[in-house]
């Protein structure tokens, strides 16, 4: 008897090549139907390769697609299933994600247009497209195996999720950032939440062209890497800040000797004299933790030009301002704060957490003197993402920061997504220093020609 008639066709609208079938996933694709027989597929696969001796992951990839085409072909000829040519690329496609890939998550990964992927248990899948979230058809059978998946995510790298420890930080092979959280933390489910690694990296013409910051931004904020000063990129959930770092870096020069710190490595330097660390969460026992405070101390020890740190949340705040501050000039780091004062408050928060309890006057100076340039960046109601304030820290006057706003962007109507870059100081405080640093084809022309 057939699985697959008439009635329940597979991918009817499916296109004839790997791309274009992945891209177009239908009701169909996800019916019950379809995943039994996807289900029965995958273990004769695996079951046909027991018995040679050998595993998926032995194989390279022409020679597992021929083992899946076999079996294909085999239930065909009793009559198990009916295919036509554009069901039975789709069939071998998916098959192969479940042996050796990340199964339904798979085509997703793959589709150049999806940015974030959210996993709310078995059923329920979530992507954000151009900034905005749709739900998506795609689905696993059960928990079971969502949970087979996620144990495949976090087995390569040496992490583990179970039920002593429910949640992790993970990466993919492709650098594509993941966060799992199980039961029983999780109520309704296992949860998987992605952020896609950008295969092709962003530029600060990009940037321009995708209306994220003014070429004026652009120049400034070109120069202000080139001349070495110290940033902090600010900014909600998923705002964009790590990718906004990553445009900023490549302003680096080749000959700099950069250490990046991240808790889950995702940034794309291409410079070639990059070292780059990576935190490590605590085991079972709660012993041998490698935290970014430990990376950053052994960091200073490493004869490293700049530091760029992924994400300051603790207390390694204080080394990472005792580096801006004492010879590491043009370091770098993100931090979450919704404006340039909350982040500065944020710092002192941490500050506080790590037992700096001098006064407050004694912490903003120590900070002021650190941190030269605020970059804020947020994602607006309509899913766009823009800078939409560059401000330099100029020192403290009295008890409050100095500081100086050079651009803002300003959102009219409000929660549209649309506005105006604007330039609000003429000359910024720094600017003897960033004359000569003027980023060629930027405003102002070349170097020694500065627009301030």
């Amino acid at each position: 008897m057939s699985l697959l008639t008439a009635d329940d066709e597979i991918l009817r609208h499916a296109g004839s090549g790997r791309r274009h079938a992945v891209a177009q996933p239908t009701a169909q694709r996800m019916s019950d139907s379809y995943q039994a027989v996807k289900a029965l597929t995958c273990q004769q696969v695996i079951d046909q390769l027991e018995a040679q001796g050998v595993t998926a992951e032995a194989l390279d990839q022409r020679a597992l697609r021929l083992e899946i085409e076999q079996v294909i072909s085999s239930r065909s000829r009793r009559g198990q299933l009916a295919l036509n040519s554009a069901e039975r690329l789709v069939l071998i496609e998916d098959v192969e994600d479940e042996v050796v890939g990340l199964g339904p998550l798979a085509p997703l990964l793959r589709d150049p247009g999806i940015d974030d992927i959210i996993v709310n248990g078995a059923h329920t899948i979530y992507v954000e497209r151009a900034g905005l979230l749709e739900q998506v058809e795609t689905r696993f059978r059960d928990d079971a195996h969502l949970m087979n998946i996620i144990q495949r995510i976090v087995g390569p790298i040496g992490r583990r999720v179970d039920e002593a420890t429910p949640f992790v930080d993970a990466r993919l092979a492709d650098g594509s950032r993941v966060n799992i959280v199980i039961p029983p933390i999780a109520l309704d489910g296992p949860l998987v939440s992605i952020r896609k690694f950008r295969l092709q990296a962003l530029t600060l013409e990009d940037c321009v062209g995708g209306g994220v910051m003014s070429a004026a931004m652009a120049a400034y904020l070109a120069a202000a890497v080139r001349s070495r000063l110290n940033i902090l990129i600010c900014g909600g959930t998923g705002a964009g800040k790590s990718t906004l770092l990553n445009v900023l870096s490549g302003c680096i020069g080749e000959r700099e000797r950069l250490v990046t710190i991240e808790d889950a490595a995702e940034l794309q330097l291409h410079q070639r004299h990059v070292v780059r660390l990576e935190t490590r969460p605590p085991n079972v026992e709660g012993s041998r933790e490698v935290s970014a405070r430990d990376l950053l101390r052994n960091a200073l020890r490493m004869r490293p030009d700049r530091i760029i740190l992924g994400e300051v949340r603790g207390i390694e705040a204080v080394e990472m301002l005792q580096a801006m501050s004492t010879g590491h000039d043009g370091s770098m780091a993100t931090l979450h704060g919704n404006t340039p004062r909350d982040a500065l408050a944020r710092l002192e928060m941490l500050l506080g957490f790590a037992g700096q309890q001098s006064d407050v006057r004694a912490i903003r100076r120590f900070v002021a003197n650190s941190v030269h340039v605020i970059v804020n960046i947020q994602r607006l109601a309509n899913g766009t993402r823009r800078i939409t304030c560059v401000t330099e820290v100029t020192g403290v006057e009295g008890d409050a920061y100095s500081l100086n706003d050079l651009f803002r962007f300003e959102e009219m109507p409000p929660l549209s997504g649309e506005g105006t870059f604007r330039t609000l100081s003429p000359r910024p405080y720094h600017a003897a220093r960033l004359r000569d640093f003027v980023m060629p084809g930027m405003p102002g022309g070349s170097a020694g020609n500065a627009p301030w």
